[in-house]
C-alpha cells in the first residue's frame, strides 16, 4: 500500500502586494509571498524568533479575491499543495523552486487599503473572512441592523450578496 499526501497549511502575513497576471480565456493568477514567524525558547532559555518565507500561487476566483482584498502585511490562512518548478537560467544551469499552490484561503483581520488616499473605517473588526464571504459591504461600514456576524461565516450565510 502506498500513501501519497501533498497538503500544506500555513498562516502568516503577506510580504508583498499580490502580483496579478491575466491569462488567456479570462483566467488570472496571483503570486505573493507569505512570512510565517516562529517563536521558541533556546536551550539556554533565551526566547528567539525565526521567519520562514514561502512563495504562493493562486488561480481563478481565489486569485481574484486575493488581489482584491489582500495587500502587503495582510494576515492570511492558506491551504494548498506543494509544487516544484524547474527551469534553466540564462547561463544554462538547472534551477528549481518550491512553492505552494493555494487551493483555499481565509482572510484574517481587517482588509488592507490598496491606495494611500483610501479612507479606513475605524469600526471594522479583526474577524477572519473565508474566501467567497463578503466583508461588511466590501470594506465599507455596515449600517444594517442585522444580527452580528460570526467570524469566518460563508457567503451563503450572509444577507448581502457575495461580491
Amino acid at each position: 500500500m502506498s500513501l501519497n499526501l501533498n497538503t500544506v497549511v500555513l498562516a502568516g502575513h503577506l510580504t508583498r502586494d499580490p502580483e496579478m497576471r491575466p491569462l488567456a480565456g479570462d483566467k488570472v493568477v496571483a503570486n505573493f509571498g507569505l512570512a510565517i514567524n516562529r517563536r521558541f525558547k533556546s536551550p539556554d532559555g533565551e526566547i528567539k524568533e525565526e521567519s520562514t518565507f514561502v512563495d504562493c500561487e493562486a488561480w481563478g476566483r481565489t486569485a481574484e479575491l486575493i488581489g482584491q482584498y489582500l495587500a502587503k502585511g495582510s494576515a492570511a490562512y492558506v491551504e494548498g499543495r506543494l509544487k516544484l518548478d524547474n527551469w534553466q537560467d540564462k547561463e544554462g544551469q538547472k534551477r528549481s523552486r518550491l512553492k505552494v499552490v493555494v487551493e483555499n484561503v481565509q482572510f484574517l483581520g481587517a482588509p488592507r487599503n490598496k491606495s494611500a488616499n483610501a479612507e479606513s473605517t475605524s469600526d471594522e473588526t479583526n474577524e477572519p473572512v473565508a474566501v467567497g464571504a463578503a466583508t461588511s459591504s466590501g470594506g465599507a461600514k455596515n449600517t444594517s441592523p442585522s444580527k452580528p456576524r460570526t467570524p469566518g461565516r460563508a457567503a451563503a450565510d450572509l444577507e448581502e450578496p457575495p461580491f
